[in-house]
């Protein structure tokens, strides 16, 4: 219990809001490697990188296909989550192709801009990632709407992308601050506004229909509300449970690169 406690004291320390941090290294090297080459995470970001652009892609353009109307694709949570997957897995290899290339910047000088981006669009990406998963498969895919334009697509849009979210977790070393929760709250406030914005000059969804999701029709104002409400304290639950999947990673790699002096990755 004591862990537990000390764990949760430091969490919600003021400077746990910002972006500070110790360490420029956490943010290139895999908690599993016992090297300090940055070549082992700069592959697998590259390859996760690869995989989530192939899936924008391909959302994007069989989307347009279906609909024949390119910016329709633009008004889901869905697809605003694979362009977050794509961008941060995208920032993640740049960060480590930055460091392999030029070398590791002074910690004294405090976290780089790039990894900086990283780590806020790392801690923001992941919970929406697995909450875009939940939220549809609970409440949209039995829904009269078809949002499925493709069958395979769907899995990879609504399943795929929290897989991908989750190797991205697991092979990194950076934390995941309980109090930057808000960096995922703000993103689904900027999307609600979006909703209102499109509501209020009469935008339809692709089968005419005067809203973007029937469980956020703001004709009626209050069961969006309440949909809006459970979808914040679903995000913040998602962002905890990361936290807690960061913590256990941790526990994990410590465990496992004590009892295999062997097993590395460079």
């Amino acid at each position: 219990m004591g862990s537990v406690k000390k764990y949760f004291k430091k969490q919600f320390r003021r400077n746990m809001f910002g972006l500070k941090y110790k360490s420029n290294s956490d943010f290139y090297l895999s908690c599993f490697q016992s090297s300090t080459s940055a070549l082992p995470l700069l592959i697998v970001r590259l390859l996760l990188f690869l995989t989530c652009l192939g899936i924008f892609i391909s959302s994007l353009t069989i989307t347009t296909m279906y609909f024949s109307n390119a910016g329709l694709w633009f008004l889901y949570m869905t697809s605003w989550g694979v362009m977050l997957i794509t961008i941060t897995s995208g920032f993640g290899f740049v960060v480590s192709a930055t460091i392999y290339l030029k070398g590791d910047p002074d910690d004294s000088s405090g976290l780089p801009w790039y990894i900086k981006v990283y780590w806020a669009l790392y801690t923001l990406t992941i919970p929406i990632a697995f909450f875009i998963t939940v939220f549809y498969w609970a409440f949209l895919s039995s829904a009269n709407e078809e949002f499925a334009v493709d069958s395979v697509l769907d899995i990879f849009i609504h399943a795929i992308n929290s897989v991908i979210m989750f190797l991205l977790l697991i092979t990194a070393r950076q934390p995941t601050n309980l109090l930057h929760f808000y960096i995922s709250i703000l993103f689904a406030i900027v999307y609600v506004i979006f909703t209102v914005i499109y509501y209020s000059v009469d935008g339809r969804d692709p089968f005419g229909n005067p809203y973007i999701y029937p469980v956020l029709d703001w004709n009626n104002a209050g069961t969006s509300m309440i949909t809006v409400v459970f979808a914040a304290i679903l995000i913040i639950v998602f962002h905890f449970l990361t936290a807690m999947m960061t913590v256990a990673r941790d526990a994990f790699s410590r465990w496992w690169t004590r009892n295999d002096d062997n097993f590395q990755l460079a």
